[in-house]
């Protein structure tokens, strides 16, 4: 930021610092090795009088000073020139703090041309002596010159105490300097016998040419096992975070790796095969296809260091972009375009946006990324992507694959930055229209308080079954409502039967053919490893069908209903009505009849930044385009091949992976469980924390179909965080109940709760949730501001929809209906749609039994608080019904 930039968009300077280095590496290390090979050689002739050898030298010397000293010189003096121009900052750095380094690594430099130049024109007028003297002089220079130029270069990568001293000897002597060393020096002996081949080949005569090939082949397997030792040693010197980052979450170094090891192995078997006896047009074809492997696999080990430094050019102290990472705080803070010398903006307006976005791509991007260029092309890389896709991408970049560094500066220079890239895209700022829900009139079913003598209280088990409905993608909810059912006999002492009656459910007309609107049935033998028929759930339950009694917990229940929230003519409506009916066996008399809503939304609003448009009337429903985006996010993040196998119609169940209590997974030892995941990832990008996260994912956006959150809670503006936490806090819970897996700990360590992390109690998801008591203490009003995060039940007994009341033998759900639908609900679809049965039994939308009703199932009035306390009185927020 200090310096200008040099604007380069189809082939920035990153790769072009590539191309030159690798070449110009492969050459230096052979310009190492092959002084050392050359005076050896030649130590060898002399010993063994063997003027066939001597000659061979004589031929390889010619060969060797214009590669090294002519190609090899102006290979290095490109990588002067281009990493000045690529990352001055860091060029000066370097310069400034090992200037005597440099200086030595030039003396050093200075004896090579000179020793070499020397051996190559005296070789014939010198004695054996002085040549040898003067070739060992080289191979000591140029192998001095190595141990300079490496220090200075694993400086780069772990710079050791000098980060707290700044001392010349603490950069030079770092922890890789010695391991790189062995390392490199290794590699100059192998590609000292990689290049002999290049001349021995070309020898005339077959015996002496076959000699010298099996010559220089030891020379490439002699240094084979302290390669191997070596490069375990500089592998395990690296610190353990890089290697986390670089290694694992970054999927490019796979490549290089890949490359390293499969030009290792040819390198070593295409060597054996160059020894034995064959013509020699194959020995010279072959002899430079070596030389490609041999280019290959130094530019995988360059490319393998080079990510392994990542974020940073200089580890810990300067990001790629030449920020330093002790400015980091204070850019944030006050801004990064008030201090970057090379731009005239400094401050971001709504009529500079795009120019101050650009500015900053420049500044922070551009040393990595290309704009529809050859290399990390950025239309490519945020293709799929909508403004708020960006906006998060940009706000999570480096905090878990922090092989990126993060974005830093304002907001409004974030923004301004996602506005740039996005225009890229053509893309204009992501709109969503408001959908307003069609209110239907609600026929409330008969109830005669004089003369019926049964209650029949129905609920669902969840205040909203979500279902993904992308079956042909991917899957991770899948259809299935369930349902649970008392039938009180009324009385002075009520009676709850269970004997003698069976009691059944019905959809209401419209909703009876699912699977005409859903994929899921064509791949539920993918997704769930079992061919279900049509228009059934998992368990075999259609949408009409009897009730079982669960002896276990005395009530009767239904589980894995199919319904959808889309009727057969076309219309939406996630709150589909179901009648239940509980019918004497033994007459065929039906004793009471209730209706229930079955609440079931599709609205999962990942389009929002994955893109798309929801797929049912631009509503509800995940569309091809949203998530063939979000497979290709994840196969890029986790080297899966989700999409590969969903276009070959093998989609796949998140939660095969990825364990969930609430779809009965364990999934895979080591994952994280499925809502940890997902909760983790997303609140590591997503940049709000309040409600307006909760509402990207969760179908609760005031704009949306859905509007699950409809109960008294929410009418009193009592949101998901009073309960849940705050996004950070809600996630960290979750995180912390994860035993045993890495990236749980990589998920949390860049979250912020506002609950210090210490603090906060492990959370297991559907099993442990806010606790209704922590606010009603003794059932009495809350106070003012309480909060329920932080304080969970126990287990699954003591969860609300398995609680009962003091007697023992009424749920509490019966009572006061579903979470985030308690009476008194407010639905949009119908005027107490979600009220239907305390309507029905006691002509107030109250939870049954309030407002004093005993007489809904004792036939009068009773005197104490039997079922739990302080519910002998007047109903606390009526004055909500009127709002």
């Amino acid at each position: 930021m200090n310096y200008p930039i040099w604007e380069l968009y189809y082939l920035n300077s990153g790769t072009l610092i590539a191309i030159i280095s690798v070449v110009h590496v492969f050459i230096s290390h052979f310009a190492v090795g092959g002084g050392i090979f050359l005076w050896l050689t030649d130590l060898k002739s002399v010993n063994e009088n063997n003027l066939a050898l001597k000659s061979y030298v004589r031929k390889h010397i010619w060969f060797f000073l214009l590669l090294t000293m002519v190609f090899g010189g102006v290979s290095g003096v490109g990588i002067w020139f281009i990493i000045a121009l690529s990352s001055p900052w860091a060029t000066s750095i370097l310069i400034h703090t090992f200037v005597f380094g440099w200086a030595i690594e030039w003396v050093f430099f200075i004896v090579e041309i000179i020793a070499l130049l020397i051996y190559h024109y005296k070789f014939e007028t010198l004695s054996d002596k002085n040549r040898l003297l003067v070739a060992f002089i080289y191979a000591a220079a140029a192998w001095l010159s190595l141990f300079i130029i490496n220090g200075i270069i694993t400086f780069m990568l772990t710079p050791g105490d000098w980060l707290k001293t700044g001392n010349f000897w603490d950069g030079f002597f770092n922890p890789t300097n010695l391991p790189s060393l062995v390392f490199r020096t290794a590699i100059c002996i192998m590609f000292a016998g990689l290049f002999g081949f290049v001349t021995a080949v070309f020898e005339k005569e077959e015996k002496l040419r076959q000699t010298l090939l099996r010559y220089c082949a030891k020379w490439l397997y002699i240094p084979l096992p302290f390669l191997l030792i070596s490069g375990a040693w500089y592998f395990y010197s690296i610190p353990e975070n890089a290697r986390l980052t670089n290694f694992v979450l970054n999927k490019q170094t796979a490549n290089a790796v890949n490359v390293f090891l499969i030009s290792s192995l040819l390198i070593y078997l295409l060597s054996l095969l160059l020894v034995l006896r064959s013509s020699k047009i194959f020995q010279r074809l072959a002899v430079f296809v070596l030389l490609m492997i041999g280019l290959s696999w130094i530019g995988g080990f360059e490319y393998m260091r080079e990510y392994v430094r990542k974020p940073y050019i200089i580890y810990g102290y300067m990001y790629s972009p030449s920020i330093l990472a002790s400015d980091e705080e204070k850019l944030n803070r006050e801004g990064f375009l008030k201090h970057a010398k090379w731009t005239t903006i400094k401050e971001v307006s709504e009529k500079n946006k795009l120019a101050a976005g650009r500015e900053l791509f420049n500044l922070q991007c551009l040393s990595c990324h290309t704009i529809g260029g050859f290399k990390n092309d950025i239309i490519e890389k945020t293709r799929g992507l909508t403004y708020l896709g960006i906006i998060s991408q940009l706000y999570g970049q480096g905090k878990i694959l922090d092989y990126m560094p993060k974005f830093i500066g304002n907001e409004k220079e974030l923004e301004a930055l996602a506005t740039f890239i996005a225009s890229l895209h053509g893309n204009k700022k992501h709109s969503i229209s408001e959908f307003q829900p069609k209110a239907e009139k609600i026929e409330i079913p008969p109830f005669n308080l004089q003369k019926d003598e049964y209650v029949l209280l129905a609920w669902s088990t969840l205040g909203e079954k979500c279902i993904t409905d992308a079956d042909k993608w991917f899957s991770f909810l899948y259809p299935g409502c369930s349902f649970q059912t008392i039938l009180i006999k009324r009385g002075l002492k009520p009676q709850i039967i269970s004997e003698g009656i069976e009691i059944d459910y019905e959809v209401q007309k419209g909703y009876e053919n699912p699977s005409k609107h859903s994929d899921f049935w064509k791949y539920a033998q993918f997704l769930k490893d079992k061919k279900i028929p049509e228009n059934v759930g998992l368990t075999g339950k259609g949408l009409k069908g009897t009730f079982e009694f669960d002896r276990e917990k005395k009530i009767f229940s239904v589980e894995g209903i199919s319904v959808l929230p889309y009727r057969d003519d076309g219309t939406f409506n996630p709150y589909p009505l179901f009648t239940i009916r509980a019918i004497e066996k033994s007459t065929g008399k039906i004793l009471q009849r209730t209706k229930l809503v079955a609440p079931v939304s599709t609205e999962l609003r990942c389009f929002e930044c994955h893109g798309g448009k929801p797929k049912w009337n631009g509503i509800a429903g995940i569309s091809d385009e949203t998530a063939i985006n979000i497979l290709r996010v994840h196969d890029r993040n986790n080297g899966t091949k989700l999409l590969e196998n969903a276009l070959k119609g093998k989609p796949m169940m998140c939660q095969k992976c990825h364990e969930d209590f609430i779809v009965k997974s364990e999934g895979k030892k080591g994952y994280n469980s499925f809502s940890a995941s997902i909760h983790g990832w997303h609140a590591n990008y997503i940049p709000w924390k309040d409600e307006k996260a909760c509402n990207l994912c969760h179908p609760n956006d005031a704009r949306g179909n859905t509007r699950c959150n409809r109960d008294i809670h929410a009418k009193m503006g009592i949101g998901c965080t009073r309960c849940h936490g705050k996004l950070d806090d809600h996630t960290s819970a979750i995180l912390l109940s994860q035993e045993g897996t890495r990236t749980a700990k990589l998920l949390l360590r860049n979250l912020k709760p506002e609950t210090p992390i210490y603090n906060i109690k492990p959370r297991k998801p559907w099993i442990q949730q806010p606790d209704c008591l922590t606010c009603h203490v003794g059932f009495q009003k809350p106070k003012e501001n309480i909060s329920a995060f932080n304080k969970w039940n126990y287990d699954l007994s003591e969860l609300y929809r398995n609680r009962s009341e003091n007697t023992g033998k009424i749920p509490c759900i019966a009572c006061h209906s579903a979470p985030h639908a308690l009476y008194p609900s407010f639905n949009e679809y119908g005027v107490n749609r979600d009220n239907i049965q305390p309507m029905q039994y006691q002509g107030t939308p109250f939870p049954i039994g309030s407002e004093m009703k005993c007489e809904v199932c004792h036939k009068k009035k009773m005197q104490g608080s039997q079922h739990h306390a302080n519910m002998l009185r007047a109903f606390r927020n009526k004055d909500k019904l009127k709002q």
